[in-house]
């Protein structure tokens, strides 16, 4: 499986009024120190906020009428849609089978950022979906390396550090922008003794921070150093607060890794991920769809939910993942999917009760 080096097409680049807003929270006025982009950071701050609820959100009943009639395109989430950690839930293949035969599109958008769109085939393959094409699948570390190219990084002659894994590495590999960190300073440690030290590359231009299982202090003082002295600017794949490395419990999310660098910095990040409307755009501008037929399917409100209702697009919340219909249904939340239901798996629950 080739993967073209260009991650946006000519269209996508000349498509000025749906060029890449990346997310910034709300309220955060730091003026960006390098390419230049201060309008753009500017722009891109967004308030990922909804409407109290006034009622209790619609679980699916009629799969047939309230959402299959309606929805053209699916762009589910990975873990805890499709998977949890690396086991496969289970009547997903076959319920992705029936939406094909129905003539749905779908794709697929992580905000994990530890593989590349490549490294995702792979484990697609791996756990029996190998009729998913790399087209189909999206992670937050190529979002990273678009936002970049977007934004004409590579004319800077700057150099990536990055915290995170070999996902993002890769990514950046296919736009040819050279980078140091990553996995290649999982063992490093400062110099922390009398007149200690460390000595950094004067041409960090960004700092990306992903999720990294092998994030040390090493890591953050060199980004922080980064930020603070040089300007690089802060960039994070997402802020996801827990992940599912495994299927037996929730583990610490990229939100803590990107919190350290927050805390030491000052700096709020520029996030690309989920809820960032960056790989929405992508999509509508390369297949030209409809964002009234599309749904967003996931099982975190902050993040997929807020993606679908902050971008005109369906939502629909799944059980499957972290959050409990007890925290959907809260008062005190106030992201509202337009329904939720237990796994994707209930989009044909009756064709499925009727043929056993």
């Amino acid at each position: 499986m080739k993967f073209s080096r260009t991650l946006f097409s000519s269209s996508l680049l000349m498509a000025g009024a749906r060029a890449f807003s990346p997310t910034r929270p709300a309220g955060i006025g730091r003026n960006s120190r390098s390419l230049g982009i201060n309008s753009l950071a500017t722009t891109a701050s967004r308030a990922f906020s909804s409407s109290p609820l006034n009622a209790n959100v619609l679980k699916l009943s009629d799969p047939q009428g309230e959402l299959l009639d309606q929805v053209d395109v699916f762009i589910f989430d990975c873990d805890g849609v499709i998977w949890r950690g690396d086991s496969l839930i289970p009547g997903i293949p076959e319920t992705l089978e029936q939406l094909r035969q129905a003539g749905k599109k779908c794709f697929f958008v992580t905000n994990n950022s530890t593989k590349s769109r490549a490294g995702y085939k792979k484990k697609f393959d791996g756990l029996g979906l190998n009729t998913v094409p790399a087209e189909e699948i999206f992670s937050s570390s190529f979002a990273a390396a678009a936002y970049l190219e977007q934004t004409n990084f590579k004319e800077t002659n700057k150099k990536v550090y990055v915290i995170g894994e070999v996902g993002i590495c890769e990514e950046l590999d296919l736009i040819g922008v050279p980078y140091i960190g990553g996995p290649a300073d999982n063992d490093k440690q400062p110099d922390m003794g009398p007149g200690g030290k460390m000595e950094i590359d004067e041409d960090v231009g960004a700092v990306i921070v992903g999720f990294d299982r092998m994030v040390n202090y090493y890591k953050i003082q060199y980004a922080q150093l980064a930020i603070n002295e040089l300007g690089a600017q802060f960039i994070a794949t997402n802020l996801d607060a827990v992940t599912h490395l495994t299927d037996a419990q929730e583990w610490a999310g990229n939100g803590s890794m990107v919190g350290a660098i927050k805390g030491c910095t000052g700096q709020e990040p520029i996030v690309v991920g989920k809820p960032s409307p960056l790989m929405i755009d992508y999509l509508e501008t390369k297949y030209g769809m409809d964002r009234s037929r599309i749904c967003m399917v996931g099982d975190r409100l902050d993040t997929d939910v807020l993606f679908g209702t902050e971008n005109g697009l369906k939502s629909l919340l799944v059980l499957s993942g972290v959050t409990t219909e007890e925290k959907l249904l809260s008062p005190e939340n106030s992201i509202t999917p337009d329904y939720y239901t237990d796994t994707i798996n209930d989009f044909f629950v009756e064709s499925k009760t009727a043929a056993s």
